[in-house]
């Protein structure tokens, strides 16, 4: 996002990086990790790191987009 050319842009690159997020926790959600504890928790823990980014992004664009196109 940190090359975006214009507000627009920047609020499009940090959508498209939630999204990506919200994607990644879907498929790690999906992964069996069979009778593997370790993969399991790697697992457990990858997923909590996605959405703690989904959040972050999510509060990124909610004060971009509370400050306006000016």
């Amino acid at each position: 996002a940190n090359e975006a050319v214009s507000r627009k842009d920047f609020k499009l690159r940090l959508r498209i990086a939630r999204k990506e997020s919200k994607e990644t926790r879907y498929w790690l959600r999906l992964l069996d990790c069979g009778d593997a504890p370790h993969v399991e928790e790697e697992r457990t823990a990858l997923i909590q790191e996605s959405t703690e980014l989904m959040r972050i992004l999510g509060a990124i664009l909610r004060t971009v987009e509370a400050k306006g196109d000016g």
